[in-house]
């Protein structure tokens, strides 16, 4: 696709020019129940589009439990203002109810109830959220549409693999949101890009709006995108070979088994390095204060500090990047491709000297 012909805004079939879009939006709306589909560059791009084609110049109703900051220092409540809508906060940050919603709702002047998936953070103790069926069915009451930014969002469901706390995008679709944004990558290991799944009326006024130009993807990303949806038709090859999936669903055991090759690679470093069991973060925005058991290889210098190992190994080329535990430098295999063990024993010797004990 990169070096060659492509149909990118042709229709083959009719002979006649047909839209970017529909390389993919078969494809979601196949694997989500949605009916129908647009994809952006980004998540924040999604939902700027979203507000500004159907809410504009309208109250949008958001709890304060769901303000949510992404990384870079993005905000929800900064992006609904560039998409020319007024934030109406409600509820207390730990406890929302569906009361807080409805109080706040203005015939002619609200324009939509936003609901922002927590994937970053989670709050804990005395709380309480408003939770999409119940948002939904006031959403139908009034007549308001009921928009959910998922953040980053999963096309399999994740909790036989433990990670918890993730929504699943076909089961919010199934409860019947109106409009629903995620992320192209982080957990569904594509590449970069912004999700729209929805009713096809308000998906139609957001394929016109002039802005939907400015923030479209490209044809790259649309063939990536492609590619790795077409893997979630067998959620077996998906889960062997989409890498992100790959990593998040391996086991310890399968972990620790890589951690013993990987020393036996590095055998002539004597006793430096050492299999231990560890624990991995999710990380990229999903999953917040879960853990993953995990293993990998612990690395005791004898001729230099944990510390300048970890900086060493930090400044080559291809970065090897781990942390500091115990004086000693912890590799999480987690994330390591078997294919890069050689480069990662040869890092090591170059810096450890290859001394024996």
């Amino acid at each position: 696709m990169a070096a060659g012909y492509s149909t990118l805004e042709y229709d083959a079939a009719l002979g006649e020019r047909g839209s970017r879009q529909s390389h993919v939006a078969s494809l979601l709306k196949e694997l989500t129940g949605a009916e129908d589909a647009l994809v952006v560059n980004n998540n924040a791009a999604a939902v700027t589009l979203v507000l500004r084609s159907i809410c504009e110049g309208r109250e949008v109703i958001v709890s304060r439990g769901e303000l949510v900051e992404v990384g870079g220092a993005f905000r929800i409540p900064e992006v609904m203002e560039q998409s020319g809508c007024l934030l109406r906060e409600v509820g207390a940050t730990n406890r929302t109810r569906p009361s807080d919603y409805r109080r706040h709702i203005s015939p002619g002047r609200t324009g939509a109830l936003l609901k922002a998936h927590t994937s970053n953070y989670r709050i804990v103790g005395f709380t309480g959220e408003v939770s999409l069926p119940e948002l939904v069915g006031l959403g139908k009451e009034t007549g308001l549409p009921v928009i959910y930014d998922l953040g980053s969002g999963s096309l399999l469901r994740l909790e036989p693999y433990g990670i918890l706390g993730e929504p699943c995008v076909s089961d919010c679709v199934a409860q019947g949101v109106d409009i629903l944004t995620f992320s192209g990558d982080k957990l569904l290991g594509g590449p970069q890009a912004g999700i729209i799944l929805g009713k096809e009326k308000l998906i139609a006024e957001m394929k016109r709006h002039p802005l939907a130009r400015a923030v479209r993807i490209d044809k790259l990303t649309l063939a990536a995108l492609e590619a790795t949806l077409r893997l979630y038709r067998d959620p077996e090859r998906a889960l062997g070979e989409i890498p992100t999936l790959r990593m998040l669903t391996e086991t310890r055991e399968a972990l620790r088994e890589k951690a013993l090759r990987l020393i036996l690679l590095c055998k002539d470093l004597g006793g430096q390095l050492s299999a231990v069991d560890t624990e991995s973060q999710v990380g990229g925005g999903s999953a917040p204060g879960r853990t993953l058991p995990s293993a990998g290889v612990a690395v005791s210098p004898r001729a230099l500090t944990a510390g300048r190992l970890e900086e060493r190994l930090r400044g080559l080329d291809i970065p090897i990047v781990g942390r500091i535990s115990h004086d000693a430098f912890i590799m999480d295999l987690r994330t390591a491709e078997e294919k890069d063990f050689p480069l990662i024993a040869e890092s090591l010797r170059e810096i450890l000297g290859g001394e024996k004990e």
